[in-house]
């Protein structure tokens, strides 16, 4: 009996850090801002086929409308209350979509804005999202309903100064967004009202946006107050996944080790050094990702939710130093995506982004803000090219035949060892995943032409990053393995893509 108990507790313990995707789909992607009748189809024609295991949405509930500048991307991270009703689209079409791709096999988490409501400057009047009249300066937002006595102003009134005084980080205004009060029983109730609507709606989990600027223990209350998850789709007494935004480059009060009791933290440190060393900066080699994780400093694997760059540090904010490698520069940006989708490190999360017209002035960019692809402030349609590629500014690198193909990649691979480890001693390296997949990286100045253990059994496999396996043949690079496991590999410096990638699923 008290074996069962034990186990039964182990689960309950680890619950909140698994991310409940279907077997054998081991990503998730953020459709970041796409409206919620565009994921729906999404869901159905691509994520399911190609193996996604979820979708990070954009944050559901009412947001303050911003004119100045027009309709900025941050409008939606300064709530107003907490219905579902947004530009993604309205509650009903939020159910229809959790519905759709719960029914397909890919599960939904919110970005949930928890920590604040909007700008202590954003007026009074009906501007948001579902026309919910609130008063910012008299802290009062009728439609939760919250007052002054639901915010930290007696604790501190105004911005936080000090990064190194984890009191003001935690208790101080976020950029002018009204902190709220969330060692008050009333508010975590609220929030957790707002979580468990969406729980019973069928999601999966949360991000918990600015989680460094709620104390540890605050959150611990709203997540004991939370639903077991929807049993439609979920088995009986499964709990919400939990990922937590914690910006902890270093040399900061608060650690990412102080959230781990509460789930996963988002491992801002993966991109950051990842792309220092792909961008080949400050002497760093790909050689020295031999040990990448742990050894790199970054938090344990099984705690960690990993992405090459995110919606706030693509656009410079957020952690967001010049070595963040993003669409904008493709060629480096995808093997960045390579390497993390190959190597066991961590819960990967892949990026979709939008375009936007950049301005650089002084080595910022001044069009930081611009919101999603839209007609007068109302968000386009993602529509889909012939070559399977997206249009109207929509970028869908998670459509790239790349990315697409290693998101694959890894759920072939799952739990298999990391193995076969080569380097030239440069940026020339390549290394196993068991006998289940193989990859081979060239981001040396000069060709790579070399015969590798692969670790797979003998026989012929498509690269799956120059083309895809189809109808028995490879649109793309043959990869001969003998039967001692051997390869022989060549990659030009000036390929498009200078890696290749072999697995069980691609061979012929």
């Amino acid at each position: 009996m008290k074996f069962f108990l034990l186990l039964s507790l182990l689960g309950l313990c680890s619950a909140q850090y698994d991310p409940h995707t279907q077997y054998g789909r081991t990503a998730i992607v953020h459709l970041f801002e796409w409206r919620w009748v565009d994921i729906a189809k999404e869901c159905e024609r691509y994520l399911a086929p190609k193996g996604f295991g979820g979708v990070q949405v954009s944050p559901p509930n009412e947001n303050i409308v911003v004119h100045n500048p027009f309709r900025p991307w941050w409008e939606r991270y300064q709530p107003i209350s907490y219905k579902i009703c947004t530009r993604s689209g309205n509650e009903n079409e939020f159910r229809d979509m959790v519905t759709r791709c719960n029914n397909v096999g890919v599960r939904i988490y919110v970005d949930a804005v928890i920590n604040h409501m909007c700008g202590a400057g954003g007026g009074s009047g009906t501007s948001s999202t579902c026309g919910s009249y609130y008063n910012a300066g008299n802290r009062e937002f009728p439609s939760v309903p919250y007052s002054g006595w639901d915010f930290n102003d007696n604790k501190c009134d105004g911005e936080i100064s000090n990064y190194n005084d984890a009191y003001q980080v935690r208790n101080c205004r976020l950029s002018g967004l009204l902190d709220l009060a969330l060692e008050k029983d009333y508010v975590r109730t609220k929030i957790a009202d707002y979580m468990n609507h969406l729980i019973d709606i069928g999601v999966a989990g949360f991000r918990l946006d600015a989680a460094k600027h709620m104390w540890p223990g605050d959150i611990k209350a709203v997540l004991d107050k939370l639903h077991n998850l929807n049993t439609r789709w979920f088995s009986q007494g499964s709990r919400p996944f939990i990922f937590q935004e914690v910006i902890d480059l270093g040399g900061e009060a608060i650690k990412s080790s102080e959230y781990f009791g509460n789930g996963r933290v988002t491992e801002f440190k993966f991109g950051a050094k990842l792309g220092t060393v792909i961008r080949k900066w400050n002497g760093e080699k790909m050689s020295y990702l031999k040990n990448w994780g742990e050894g790199w400093g970054l938090v344990p694997s099984d705690r960690a939710l990993v992405f090459v760059d995110n919606h706030d540090n693509q656009r410079g904010h957020g952690a967001g130093g010049a070595s963040i490698l993003t669409f904008w520069d493709a060629r480096m940006y995808k093997m960045a995506v390579g390497f993390m989708l190959a190597h066991p490190y961590g819960f990967t999360r892949v990026m979709s982004s939008y375009r936007w017209p950049r301005n650089f002035q002084n080595g910022k960019d001044v069009n930081d803000w611009v919101g999603p692809p839209n007609n007068n402030g109302a968000t386009k349609e993602v529509t889909i090219n012939p070559d399977t590629t997206c249009g109207n500014d929509w970028v869908c690198e998670h459509r790239w035949r790349q990315i697409r193909n290693m998101v694959a990649f890894r759920n072939v691979v799952n739990g298999q060892p990391f193995s076969n480890w080569w380097d030239n001693g440069s940026n020339q390296v390549a290394f196993g995943r068991g006998n289940r997949g193989f990859i081979v990286f060239n981001n040396d100045d000069w060709s790579l032409s070399t015969t590798l253990q692969t670790g797979l059994p003998g026989g012929t496999y498509c690269d799956v990053i120059s083309g895809d396996k189809i109808d028995g043949n490879c649109s793309g690079i043959k990869v001969h393995v003998g039967s001692d496991g051997r390869a022989h590999f060549s990659i030009s410096n000036s390929a498009e893509d200078p890696f290749i990638a072999i697995h069980a699923e691609s061979k012929l």
